[in-house]
């Protein structure tokens, strides 16, 4: 199946979660990372049972803290 990651299409086996995901993809800090599947956020304890389909695309998002000195 073809999903789309970061803007990239690439080719994944069926039935491949958004957990086996990070790690195929050696997310940087997959205990900090938010991820989009088309838009909508999905929630980290569902990280291990949501199951991507075909078509899919995928964001990994980094949420940076800042502020005023």
């Amino acid at each position: 199946m073809t999903i789309t990651i970061a803007g990239n299409k690439k080719e994944y086996e069926e039935g491949v979660t958004v957990e086996t995901l990070i790690e195929k993809e050696n997310v940087e800090n997959p205990l900090y990372v938010t991820v989009t599947i088309n838009d909508d956020f999905v929630d980290r304890e569902k990280f291990g049972e949501t199951v991507l389909k075909d078509g899919d695309a995928v964001e990994f998002l980094y949420f940076m803290g800042g502020g005023a000195r």
